[in-house]
């Protein structure tokens, strides 16, 4: 069961405050960072540099847990982000020399009434902003608890109207070869690729996110915009969004693609579901040395109707 986040738990009260302040040295040295011998920066670095340390102010959501936050160190230096690197700490550093594009588009398409791209400005008006508190679980048996800040992803597929053909929706993330790992050494497909049923992405836990910890999200974690599915292991949560598109049929999925018998399409939490190389009944929080119990859908029982009469083992 979720109950809402107590409102008087304060940001200096989640994060303690030698990773606050190393954090902000760690954002405070960005610029530093991109500067080639007397080059000024680009007006993309620039933007990127004033853009990972915006504050956002959001209402607190019915939807978060009263679970004991991950520090934000850990979160925003433990990454997947294979574009970035194959190592948990390699994201954060490589990112530093990320050129993003000046003005960042999100395509709309498919089968909708009102296809458009939209600004990432344009995507934060849609709909006002919430601060979600949602635990995640990783495939790779660990788990985080991390303040989101978005709002559901229903309100902009709302926008654009979805016509009756739309049953599913299907994700891709930015990607520039000429910056990032290409397809061989990253080892999966390239660029990254995600979907969900049209259901899944109306649910009201789907989360359209803009932000974590009070801030804009930094690039590693899917910077300026992502998808948050708490219900699903952490691979579903595509970030760094570009074109999102409302297609009749399953769309393709990276991890699914890439090894089938591994990486189910749904890739929902199901502790009777074990990866084939390990069990997933336990996990580790970051931080924690003690296991602890899997639970199916990662608590979020609301989401279970979506699953009404679906075999969860076949399905996975």
């Amino acid at each position: 069961m979720l109950i809402q986040k107590p409102a008087d738990l304060r940001y200096s009260e989640v994060t303690q405050k030698s990773l606050y302040f190393n954090r902000r040295k760690f954002l405070a040295g960005i610029p530093a960072a991109f500067v080639t011998g007397n080059e000024l920066l680009s007006p993309s670095k620039r933007a990127l540099a004033a853009v990972s340390a915006t504050k956002l102010s959001a209402a607190k959501s019915q939807f978060s847990t009263t679970e004991k936050i991950t520090p934000a160190e850990a979160v925003t230096h433990y990454n997947n982000y294979y574009e970035f690197g194959t190592g948990k700490d390699e994201p954060a550093e490589n990112v530093r020399r990320f050129n993003p594009p000046s003005e960042w588009m999100v395509s709309v398409e498919g089968d909708v009434a009102k296809p458009r791209k939209f600004s990432i400005d344009e995507l934060r008006k849609l709909a006002p902003q919430e601060e979600r508190i949602y635990r995640h679980r990783c495939v790779e048996r660990w788990s985080i608890v991390v303040p989101w800040i978005g709002y559901s992803f229903s309100n902009l597929l709302k926008a654009v109207e979805p016509t009756p053909q739309a049953k599913f929706v299907a994700f891709e993330t930015f990607y520039d070869p000429k910056q990032e790992l290409s397809p061989r050494q990253a080892g999966i497909p390239l660029p990254y690729v995600e979907g969900l049923r049209l259901d899944e992405a109306m649910h009201p836990l789907a989360l359209l996110c803009f932000g974590m910890y009070g801030e804009t999200l930094p690039m590693q974690d899917g910077w300026p915009v992502r998808m948050v599915l708490p219900w699903k292991y952490g691979f579903k949560s595509i970030k760094s969004l570009v074109k999102i598109r409302l297609v009749k049929s399953q769309p393709t999925a990276t991890w699914n693609e890439y090894a089938p018998n591994e990486y189910g399409f749904y890739s929902n939490v199901n502790p009777n579901r074990d990866h084939p190389r390990w069990s997933q009944k336990k996990e580790n929080r970051l931080g924690e040395f003690s296991l602890r119990n899997t639970l199916m859908f990662n608590g979020y029982t609301e989401v279970a109707s979506l699953y009404n009469g679906m075999d969860l083992v076949r399905y996975y």
